[in-house]
């Protein structure tokens, strides 16, 4: 099961979420979004501790975190 869960078309890759992480998971996508930005992605959902410090820090409520 997903924890992080980043709504891409939302996320304006400021790099807040990545900054945050601290297991260092959070990153920025190659892709590209409609907006013409590079989305957060979690890396490595195995890893999440699910601290939701990547949620928190994000201006544009672009990420969901479960537990």
């Amino acid at each position: 099961m997903q924890k992080v869960v980043v709504n891409e078309e939302r996320c304006k890759g400021c790099a807040l979420c990545t900054i945050s992480c601290p297991k260092n998971i959070m990153k920025l996508s190659e892709k590209i979004n409609a907006a013409g930005y590079h989305p957060a992605t979690c890396v490595d959902q195995d890893e999440c501790i699910s601290c939701a410090m990547c949620a928190q820090n994000c201006p544009d409520i672009a990420i969901e975190v479960y537990r």
